[in-house]
């Protein structure tokens, strides 16, 4: 056996130093790691570091309150460095356009520096640690809040605000990092639908999105069969939004374009036939860029609700823009029902309540403002108004007898609130037939009114249907305390995706989107 010669005996010993020394170093650096971690850092530098950030200083109560609870240790670094959550919190805070959030984030540049360079992401840092957290705040702020409750009540939205305590929260997301894509406790889940169906208009948005359709001003409708240039346009139109898989390019009304027809109609609010008029085609020319700012908007008004409303055993929701009601029976939907709302005069307003009462062949107690302007007047007209029209005073206001002309039908719901506001039947039946139906002094008109009892009180051994149905046709008024008090919300949403991931856009009846848009994109 050869013997090693002096120069490789050197080489290997020193390699073999090296790489102890290295193996020293390193474990020396983990230890220090270690020590920093288990070690509280200075609490003063909390407020040093809000002097020289101050366009985080919104943050600073929160992220003092987060320290207290983690007794000022870090809480964005482990063993390996800067955690999971706190890279993946990196990416979020650069890709906001994707939340629907239209700001850039304060020292984006800074946070670029520390996240971008190797060297940088090792050793707990305070600065880092302390810019992290801030923008954590600031990412939950824009993301899951939204704007403020303040300005959200000057919009007309008397909906309870989401609840969250966002220093808790960030325990969770440091445990599991991913919860931070979808997870329904920082936002409302539809939140979530919105947010896909936006990154496919942008796509749509950045291939040109769609032409505007030209509509021959002598033409009053197109019916299956019409041949027309503007036939092409139009079934183009609803091809770039997925109405229909293929574009033939034809001219003629056939019956691929009448399903698409039929699709885009029941998504808009329309009446589901095979039509098409000019106020079809102006909504189709609305632009791809508007209908973005729309969904920004739904997005937005998803932050200020919480999820938990959907954990109700049953609740109610009527969404303004579509004139439709539905209510949920464990999470899941088991009737829909068109609904007459109010006129932009008498807006309906957006709010919560509970659900207690059911009045069957109910008076109606005429409010005072209809009262003073429209019932008053029509009396020194005509004496023997009240009489025709089957109402009485009853001590200092006049009501309405159970009836079948009873301006509130056969049966009224009834959830306590200061606006007045409920749910009821109507002898005006054909205005649901109706596109716009906004037409009412701000309570809400329900087209299955028995249906909507029936399901109600299904579970209620004193009700059957055939009670019901004789209860709804008396001439005197019973009123019923339901067993199971049923929440009740009423919203506005000009923009939905359904259960199977269907974008529904709807008119902005009381013009409130433009309002909101104004204050997202100042912000």
């Amino acid at each position: 056996m050869r013997k090693l010669s002096f120069p490789i005996i050197i080489i290997v010993m020193t390699f073999l130093f090296i790489t102890v020394s290295c193996k020293k170093q390193e474990k020396k650096e983990v230890e220090e790691i270690k020590v920093s971690l288990e070690t509280p850092f200075d609490s003063t530098l909390v407020k040093t570091f809000f002097v020289n950030h101050p366009k985080l200083q919104k943050y600073q109560a929160d992220v003092e309150k987060l320290y207290r609870k983690h007794q000022f240790h870090y809480v964005w670094y482990d063993d390996n460095g800067i955690n999971d959550f706190g890279n993946l919190l990196y990416d979020k805070i650069n890709n906001l356009e994707e939340e629907g959030v239209q700001v850039d984030a304060p020292y984006k540049k800074q946070l670029a520096d520390i996240y971008e360079d190797p060297d940088n992401d090792q050793k707990p840092d305070i600065a880092t640690e302390l810019l992290s957290s801030s923008l954590y705040f600031f990412y939950a702020d824009k993301v899951y809040h939204g704007i403020a409750a303040n300005k959200t009540k000057d919009l007309g939205w008397y909906l309870p605000r989401k609840k969250q305590s966002y220093v808790s929260y960030l325990d969770s997301l440091l445990i599991e990092p991913t919860l931070i894509n979808k997870d329904e406790k920082g936002v409302l889940s539809q939140y979530y639908l919105l947010k896909d169906v936006l990154q496919k208009y942008r796509q749509i948005e950045k291939k040109g999105g769609w032409k505007t359709i030209t509509l021959d001003p002598n033409v009053k409708s197109y019916k299956p069969g019409d041949n027309s240039t503007t036939i092409a346009q139009i079934r183009q139109r609803l091809f770039i939004t997925g109405d229909i898989t293929k574009d033939s390019k034809s001219t003629v009304y056939d019956d691929a374009l009448a399903d698409g027809i039929l699709k885009y109609k029941m998504r808009s609010g329309n009446t589901p036939d095979k039509v098409i008029l000019p106020a079809h085609i102006k909504d189709m020319n609305v632009s791809v860029a508007q209908r973005i700012k729309t969904i920004l908007v739904n997005m937005e008004r998803c932050r200020w609700i919480s999820n938990d409303i959907t954990k109700s055993p049953e609740f109610i929701v009527v969404n303004i823009p579509a004139y439709e009601l539905t209510y949920f029976n464990n999470g899941k939907p088991e009737l829909r029902s068109k609904v007459v709302v109010g006129k932009a005069l008498n807006k309906t307003v957006v709010f919560s309540a509970v659900m207690k009462f059911i009045a069957f062949s109910p008076y109606w107690n005429v409010p005072t403002s209809i009262l003073k302007k429209e019932i008053l007047p029509a009396i020194e007209e005509n004496e023997n108004y009240l009489a025709e029209h089957n109402m009485e005073w009853h001590d200092s206001y006049v009501r309405q007898k159970p009836g079948g002309d009873n301006s509130l039908g056969k049966v009224k719901f009834l959830f306590p609130n200061s606006n007045n506001i409920y749910l009821h039947d109507t002898p005006s039946k054909s205005l649901f037939s109706s596109e716009d139906r906004a037409f009412s002094h701000g309570c809400i008109r329900v087209a299955k009114p028995k249906d909507l009892a029936n399901i109600i009180l299904k579970n209620d051994p004193n009700w059957t249907p055939e009670k019901i149905d004789a209860a709804m046709n008396r001439s005197t008024e019973t009123m019923y305390t339901l067993k199971n008090k049923i929440p009740v919300y009423i919203g506005y949403f000009t923009s939905w995706v359904d259960d199977k991931g269907i974008i529904h856009f709807y008119e902005d009846i009381y013009n409130r989107d433009e309002r909101l848009a104004s204050l997202i994109f100042a912000n």
